[in-house]
Order: structure tokens, then C-alpha cells, then sequence
């Protein structure tokens, strides 16, 4: 080797070792940096508790501290919203305890949200010092004025809007197919059915509209008389001028063996959080947790629109009880294997680890749940029954079963909300005199409901109120987009054009009642 190829050699290994070095010198840089930065991001942890640490006490928290009442008249109601840019992790840990005066004004903000004003200053009067407490004496002033601006409504101007369970997947609830009966049920699904896109809009453009959502109760002051009876008082509703209140109430919430198939929600059950929700089996046979119904999408839209509703009103769900209730097959014909339907036979058949008592048991724990969560159960007879057209021995032994297989899993009702839309009495009758009428009072209730497509109809009787319900499917839809001459029975609720889902067809045999 001469000695020029020494010296390349020597040159190539000192570039080498250079590089070598070079590589070490930034590996020790970027420790060293990572180092840093580490120690600043615990510097700023360590910041940001102090902060809060030295936070004045009162300065709002939490997010629910921060609803504020709306005074601007755009119906938009409740703002909620994180001050200085918090983020919702912040907000979370930061929520004031049970009892603290924090706690005490974000509850009467929420009250006063929701119109319930004398509830807020109620609960206002009960926090210590709150004389001296500038934020209180404010609240307390603006609930006072909003109060003395209320603008009473009469029951008698009171609409009554209803549903049956929703369909979720329309290309298989209104979908045609060679299954013998398929098709029959595929037209009552069209005819009978709201999707849960038209649901949604619907109630969207009540809201933009004023409507506010009350209960029954609202309407009616029941007071029992010294004869053992009770006695119906109407009631107006208060409310701020421009708010229109309404009653919902939801038919059928049994989940139906027919059902299965159709793109519906399958049962109710209890949430993580406790609140009540829906199982639904999708496409492709798996089984899907969430809201796939009236009660858990009405609860969504109330959460960032809690002037939807009046004093946290829900609506009434109207059960029948032969095929069960919320989707759990409590009646007694599962149980004693007696007047089986061949649907009931096969649901069992598959079945076979059922246990009637657990079954009531779940039933009871959702009914429990969606009764805490503001809503109302009601009477839609045991069998489904045409009331109108029944005589009393089927009356009364229809009125048995439902007493003693759903009542107690509900814990009653006074509400009976009839089925086919039919009432107890014809219009030339004296309703109370009526021997059905008698028979129902005696055995508890007091409101009855049947349909009219009329705006309102609300009756008071000294023993009674009675109010006709709209029905918001289908039928109603279709007549209002394609059949207009015969007047648009909705008009006032929304616009039935832009409500129309999409992926429902437009074919008109589908929409015949006849």
C-alpha cells in the first residue's frame, strides 16, 4: 500500500469517528432538551393549581353556573357556555359541591331556564347570606320581573301531538318483499310510522317556532272531594309572551312482535348514566346501545334546548299490555303458556332461559328510570282495545288485565289514552253519564285522550278533563305534501315539506286508510 492510499484510509477513518461524535453530540442535545421540556410542562401544571388554588369563591366554576336566562327575545333560550376558554376537563373537576351556595344558584338557573321562576327564587331564598350576595339579589330581581311579564294560557288552547315508536331504518320498515303479510304491515308502517330524521326536524321547528313542551298535569288541578271522588280544575299554563305550549305522548312503546324486522328500536333499558335509552339490532343482526327512540332523542334535543321544556315536562307513553311493555314480554300469557299468539310461541321457542318474574323486574327498573327522567305513563287498554265499539263485559275484563299486568309495573296511572283513536262516548252523549265513563272513574281515571286532527280539542267535566291528540306520522305527512286540497293539518307545527324524510316512498296506496 503506497502512501497515498495510507493517508486516504486515515482520512476516511478520522471522518468516521468525526461523524460518530457528531451523532453523540446531538443525542445528548436532544436529551437534555427533552429534559427541559419536561421540567417547564410540570413548571405550568404546578402554575395553573396555585391558580386555582387562589380563584375568588365567587367566581362561577362550573358550566352549569353559567346558564344564564335569556332576555333577548330570539327564543334561542339557555346559553351555556365555559368562560376564558376552559377546556371541558377543566370544567368537569371543577363542579361545585352538593348543598354550596355554587350548587344551589346554578340549580335555580336551571329552573329559570325551564320557566320555573318561584322554583328558583326558592331555592335562592336558601342560600346563607344571600342578602348580601350580589349575584343572588340579581338573579332574584330578573325571576321577579320575568314572572310579572308571564302571559296565561287556557288548557282549552292546548294542542296534544303524538307517535308511535320511530323507524330508524326505513329500507326495512317500509320496505316490500314476498314474506306472506310483509307487505300488510310494510303499508301500516308507511300509514302509522315517523322516521327518526322527520322526529328530529319536527321537533327542531317546533322549538323555532316557541312551542314548549308540557305535561298533562299542567293542565289540571285534581282535588279530591269530600265524596271520595276527584274533582277537575283547569289550570292556565305561564308562560313568556311568544311561548306556545303543548302536550306529547307516545303510543304503543311495547315493542311489538311485529316489529321485529323493521329497522325499530327493540326494547328500552337503563343507560350507563341511569337515564333511559334503547337496544337496537341493526342490519346486520348486531345489537346497537343508543337513542333509537322518542324518549332518549327527545332527551338529546333537551340538553342544548332546556326551554323546550316547561318545569322539565316530558310526555305521556300510552301501554298496552299483550305483548308486554318496553319490550319485555311480561304478560301472563308468557308466563302461563295460555292464548299464545304463533309470533308469542316463536319468541318463546327461542327463548328458552326466559323467567317471567325477572322480566317484570327489568320492565319495573325501566319504568322506573323513564319515570325519573320527567315522563308519564298512561293507559292504552290491555288489548289495544276499540273502546268505543267494545261492550262492557270486554271493557271491564280488558281494564282487569291491564290493572293487574302493567299497572303495578308503572306504579298506575289516571291517564287512559285510547286506542284507534276511538272514545268511550258518541259525540250526542253526556260523557259522564256514560256507563264505561262510570266504570273507568271508579277504577281511577280521570284524563282521557282519543284523536282528533283538529288544533285543540280539550273538554273539562267536573270529574274529567278529555283532550284529542294530532297524530304526526306518516299519513299526516304524506296528506300535507301530496294532498294539500284537503288542507295542511300541520301547517301551524312545522313545514311538512322540509320534515319529510327522504327515504320514505311517496307511493300514494301506501298512505290509504281504507
Amino acid at each position: 500500500m503506497d502512501e497515498r492510499e495510507k493517508a486516504a484510509r486515515v482520512r476516511e477513518t478520522r471522518a468516521k469517528a468525526a461523524q460518530r461524535r457528531r451523532k453523540q453530540i446531538m443525542r445528548i442535545r436532544i436529551a437534555i432538551l427533552a429534559v427541559l421540556i419536561v421540567a417547564l410542562v410540570i413548571l405550568l401544571v404546578l402554575i395553573g393549581k396555585l391558580r386555582k388554588q387562589n380563584k375568588p369563591a365567587e367566581e362561577p366554576t362550573v358550566a352549569a353556573s353559567q346558564i344564564e336566562l335569556d332576555h333577548t327575545g330570539d327564543g334561542q333560550g339557555a346559553v351555556i357556555a365555559p368562560e376564558g376558554g376552559e377546556t371541558a376537563t377543566e370544567t368537569v373537576e371543577e363542579v361545585p359541591a352538593a348543598g354550596s351556595r355554587d350548587a344551589i344558584v346554578a340549580e335555580a338557573k336551571a329552573k329559570a331556564v325551564q320557566y320555573d321562576y318561584q322554583g328558583a327564587m326558592d331555592l335562592l331564598n336558601t342560600v346563607e347570606n344571600g342578602q348580601t350576595d350580589s349575584e343572588v339579589t340579581r338573579l332574584m330581581g330578573e325571576y321577579q320581573n320575568a314572572m310579572a311579564s308571564l302571559v296565561a294560557t287556557p288548557p282549552t288552547l292546548v294542542t296534544h301531538v303524538f307517535f308511535h315508536s320511530l323507524v330508524i331504518d326505513p329500507a326495512r320498515g317500509f320496505s316490500l318483499n314476498d314474506t306472506p303479510g310483509w307487505n300488510n304491515g310494510t303499508e301500516g308502517f308507511c300509514e302509522w310510522m315517523t322516521t327518526d330524521v322527520e322526529f328530529n326536524r319536527m321537533m327542531e321547528q317546533m322549538y323555532e317556532r316557541g312551542y314548549v313542551l308540557i305535561s298533562l298535569y299542567d293542565m289540571v288541578d285534581e282535588q279530591m272531594g269530600e265524596d271520595g271522588l276527584v274533582h277537575m280544575i283547569p289550570k292556565d299554563i305561564l308562560l313568556p309572551e311568544g311561548k306556545i305550549p303543548f302536550v306529547l305522548s307516545l303510543d304503543d312503546l311495547s315493542y311489538y312482535h311485529s316489529y321485529d324486522g323493521r329497522g325499530c328500536a327493540t326494547k328500552m333499558i337503563v343507560g350507563e348514566d341511569g337515564k333511559p335509552t334503547c337496544e337496537y339490532v341493526d342490519e346486520n343482526g348486531n345489537t346497537q346501545i343508543g337513542s333509537y327512540d322518542c324518549v332518549p332523542l327527545l332527551d338529546d334535543f333537551l340538553e342544548t334546548h332546556p326551554d323546550f321544556s316547561y318545569k322539565g315536562a316530558k310526555g305521556t307513553i300510552a301501554l298496552t299490555g299483550y305483548n308486554g311493555i318496553l319490550g319485555y314480554r311480561t304478560d301472563y300469557c308468557y308466563r302461563d303458556r295460555v292464548e299464545l299468539t304463533a309470533d308469542q310461541e316463536a319468541w318463546l321457542a327461542i327463548h328458552p332461559e326466559y323467567n317471567w318474574e325477572t322480566e317484570c323486574a327489568k320492565a319495573r327498573e325501566v319504568a322506573d328510570a323513564i319515570k325519573a327522567d320527567g315522563w308519564t305513563f298512561a293507559s292504552h287498554t290491555w288489548g289495544h282495545m276499540h273502546i268505543g265499539d267494545a261492550d262492557m263485559s270486554r271493557v271491564q275484563a280488558d281494564t282487569e288485565k291491564w290493572l293487574e299486568f302493567v299497572a303495578p309495573l308503572i306504579g298506575g296511572s289516571d291517564i287512559i289514552i285510547f286506542a284507534h283513536g276511538q272514545d268511550l262516548a258518541n259525540w250526542n252523549e253526556e260523557y259522564s253519564s256514560t256507563e264505561k265513563f262510570q266504570y273507568m272513574k271508579a277504577h281511577g281515571f280521570n284524563i282521557f285522550c282519543n284523536v282528533d286532527s283538529s288544533k285543540y280539542f280539550v273538554e273539562f267535566g267536573d270529574l274529567y278533563m278529555r283532550q284529542g291528540r294530532r297524530n304526526l306520522d306518516g299519513y299526516r305527512l304524506w296528506q300535507s305534501v301530496f294532498n294539500p286540497g284537503d288542507g295542511d293539518k300541520t301547517e301551524d307545527l312545522y313545514d311538512a315539506n322540509s320534515v319529510w324524510d327522504e327515504r320514505r316512498p311517496t307511493n300514494p296506496e301506501l298512505y290509504d286508510l281504507m
